[in-house]
């Protein structure tokens, strides 16, 4: 069978057990009559979300019919579809799954904090879809010169002179890094997080604004990451980004020093000097 045939097949079965699992008197129906299968009616599911009997009776039964995503959710409301279930309903349904701003979430469980401590002396960071940082370990500190929550990544590279000081290798990676952000911006049009970011660093960056202006899009890869720290001199990362299955809008980033840079060896004196007691003031005489 065909990919959209498989689809289709699927959202039928889909539906018919989402409907199964609902009784008349759950949704504040009467349950008069006899029923063959358990669960509510089509035409009760219709009535619930306000659509046809028949639209509906097509859309269970994987018709080739128009759908929107106003209809779809007011069908996943009718079936009592959690977050995960409306988004699959949409897939099988041939849309984008929804993306709204408030479904971000912020919180950093135990296990995530943990994990980017578990980095050691690499810079690990969390970051949201907006490519706000949420959380990070103490090698991230020190790298980035994070000093609290709130820092983009975006922003960060292209204001932080950190990069900037890394002229031809940051010229070379902006072009990626903004076509990137234009396609993790594109999952959720009109989303208000996506265009604070993008408003702000637009009026503090005229490199940024010109590349945003080419409407150049492409997928988040792994990439060479570039800095010049005032301690540690040049540091140069692989980095791989890595989404959190039970939270998708969260990603974790893992900064892996790459070889024959000197960088591994630069991180290990950093995380020395760091940790190395304050010089003692000689008493005068």
């Amino acid at each position: 069978m065909d990919p959209v045939g498989v689809r289709r097949e699927q959202l039928r079965e889909f539906l018919r057990g989402r409907r199964a699992r609902i009784t008349p008197d759950q949704v504040g129906l009467p349950a008069a009559g006899r029923r063959r299968t358990p669960g509510l009616r089509r035409e009760e599911v219709a009535v619930l979300a306000g659509v046809g009997v028949s639209w509906y009776t097509w859309l269970e039964q994987g018709r080739d019919i128009t759908v929107s995503g106003e209809v779809l959710d007011a069908v996943a409301t009718a079936l009592r579809l959690d977050a995960t279930e409306r988004g699959h309903l949409y897939v099988l349904a041939g849309l984008n799954p929804p993306c709204r701003a408030g479904d971000s979430c912020s919180d950093v469980t135990a296990e995530t904090r943990n994990l980017l401590d578990a980095w050691g002396t690499r810079p690990a960071v969390l970051r949201d879809r907006y490519w706000t940082v949420l959380a990070y370990n103490d090698a991230a500190r020190a790298v980035f010169d994070y000093d609290g929550p709130g820092h983009n990544c975006l922003i960060t590279y292209f204001t932080n002179p950190r990069y900037l000081a890394m002229k031809q290798i940051w010229a070379h990676g902006a072009p990626a890094v903004v076509a990137a952000y234009r396609a993790d911006s594109a999952t959720c049009p009109g989303d208000p997080g996506f265009e604070a970011v993008v408003t702000e660093l637009a009026k503090r960056s005229p490199e940024f604004a010109a590349l945003w202006a080419r409407h150049d899009v492409g997928a988040a890869a792994q990439a060479v990451n570039a800095l010049h720290h005032p301690h540690a001199g040049e540091l140069h990362f692989d980095t791989t980004t890595l989404t959190l299955a039970d939270r998708p809008d969260q990603h974790v980033v893992l900064y892996n020093p790459r070889p024959d840079t000197g960088t591994a060896d630069a991180l290990d004196r950093l995380h020395r000097l760091r940790l190395a007691p304050p010089a003692r003031q000689s008493r005068g005489a």
